[in-house]
């Protein structure tokens, strides 16, 4: 039924303003549309709709994520843009936030846009 059918994700945020100037500006993602409740962005053919929601609270699990093909790459551009990566303790992360899966040698670091909601990077492979 949904096989053939587009994803559209939704990112929101109480900030409209603010969460567009980090997704936009920050992160150079394209915009390609809005209206009175959203922003559109372009993510490699899949629609992001940044949403505004008053009152909203971050979820604390990963909403939204990027496959990158170098993520040390990824991470000092992004750091060059004033993102900090965390790090949560316990889990065995090296110092720029990168955690290793130790079986299959993906690599995940973790971020957060400017509404507290968790974002990440992913390297697969070895």
């Amino acid at each position: 039924m949904l096989t053939n059918a587009k994803p559209v994700c939704f990112v929101l945020a109480a900030d409209l303003a603010k969460a567009r100037s980090f997704y936009t500006d920050t992160l150079s993602l394209t915009e390609t549309g809005e209206d009175p409740f959203a922003v559109s962005y372009d993510l490699a053919g899949t629609t992001l709709r940044l949403t505004k929601v008053e009152g909203h609270q971050p979820n604390p699990h990963t909403v939204l994520g990027w496959q990158v093909a170098d993520i040390e790459a990824e991470i000092d551009a992004l750091i060059a843009k004033g993102v900090a990566f965390a790090v949560y303790e316990g889990f065995g992360q090296d110092a720029r936030g990168i955690w290793t899966h130790p079986g299959s040698g993906a690599k995940i670091a973790w971020f957060h846009d400017p509404e507290g909601n968790n974002l990440s990077l992913t390297q697969f492979g070895g």
